[in-house]
């Protein structure tokens, strides 16, 4: 068993199992595609912009091959798979070296965890669970394609601006479950999107991602903004350059309530996804004991030690 970097002598690998991958970034692939053959050249070509391509080999069967890309964001605490294939060669056997290399690359650019999207009840599902990854959310993905009826209220949406930060912060910490935010903390240096307000209180966000395949909607919503339907009515019409592009709403499992007001809009119900994650490291605090000075040329009394967290001290453990 080898790994190595993906070149242009595994071109005819990837290319014999183009239609035998799996996509495990839904936003990515929907609004641009599956990019199988592009972003495998360009993790070659520039591998510092942090798309990561590799290649496991059986040392048996040089034409046994698996083929997978993660892809990173500087600065951000998650990486993610893009794409595994061929499908029926997903096992643990396969997975658990070539996942340990993105693990190893991920963390070297800072990342805490490695994160997937995959439908439930498939064989890259069932093969991701035995490799160590665990489900802390789920979601549907909604296909618009018709532009909705005449909304009320499109007036109340804008696009967000830096002074919402600590009123969509509000929103999140409010919505979103503790162990969701654990993997997914509050993006406040990546705030794109439209939000709306009633008066002085800010009760939806969403965020919004553009690509020439397509726009992917996530809303954050509160249970306060009623009629939700009319609402997301007026937030699709605003979206005017979406020229013919579909519209991808995904709506996680705490946002289900969602569900029967996008439903009326026309929009296609997708199958439900499991978002899973395998944590690559663990914050663990160092305790150190330190001498207190001495007052006036006594000696320090004896007391409990003061616990404090050194700089270097970031991610002392592994999994």
């Amino acid at each position: 068993m080898s790994i190595h970097p993906f070149d242009w002598r595994d071109l005819p690998a990837l290319h014999r199992y183009r239609n035998q991958s799996v996509f495990l970034n839904s936003a990515l692939v929907l609004t641009r595609g599956p990019m199988l053959l592009s972003g495998a050249l360009l993790s070659t070509l520039a591998p510092g912009m942090g798309l990561m391509t590799a290649v496991w080999v059986s040392d048996g069967d040089a034409a046994r091959v698996v083929i997978g890309q993660s892809m990173h964001i500087a600065g951000t605490q998650c990486s993610q798979l893009t794409f595994l294939t061929p499908e029926e060669l997903l096992e643990a056997e396969t997975l658990a070296p070539l996942l340990e290399h993105f693990a190893r690359q991920a963390v070297e650019r800072g990342a805490f965890r490695l994160l997937a999207d995959v439908d439930e009840g498939t064989p890259a599902f069932d093969a991701l669970r035995g490799v160590g990854f665990a489900i802390y959310a789920r979601q549907r993905i909604w296909r618009l394609m018709n532009q909705p009826g005449k909304g009320e209220g499109a007036g109340a949406w804008r696009p967000v601006v830096e002074s919402d930060l600590i009123a969509v912060r509000s929103l999140y910490n409010n919505l979103i479950p503790g162990m969701v935010q654990q993997v997914e903390p509050f993006p406040a240096d990546r705030l794109r999107g439209m939000v709306y307000c009633q008066g002085d209180d800010l009760l939806a966000y969403v965020e919004l991602k553009y690509g020439h395949r397509g726009i992917w909607a996530q809303p954050f919503i509160h249970p306060d903004a009623e009629p939700v339907a009319a609402h997301l009515v007026s937030l699709f019409q605003y979206l005017t350059s979406r020229y013919s592009r579909p519209l991808y709403v995904c709506v996680r499992s705490y946002q289900s309530w969602l569900e029967p007001a996008i439903e009326s809009l026309g929009a296609e119900a997708g199958s439900r996804q499991a978002i899973m994650v395998k944590h690559l490291a663990l914050p663990q605090k160092v305790v150190r004991a330190y001498a207190l000075p001495a007052l006036e040329g006594g000696r320090p009394e004896i007391t409990a030690p003061i616990a404090r967290l050194p700089a270097e001290s970031r991610l002392e453990e592994r999994l």
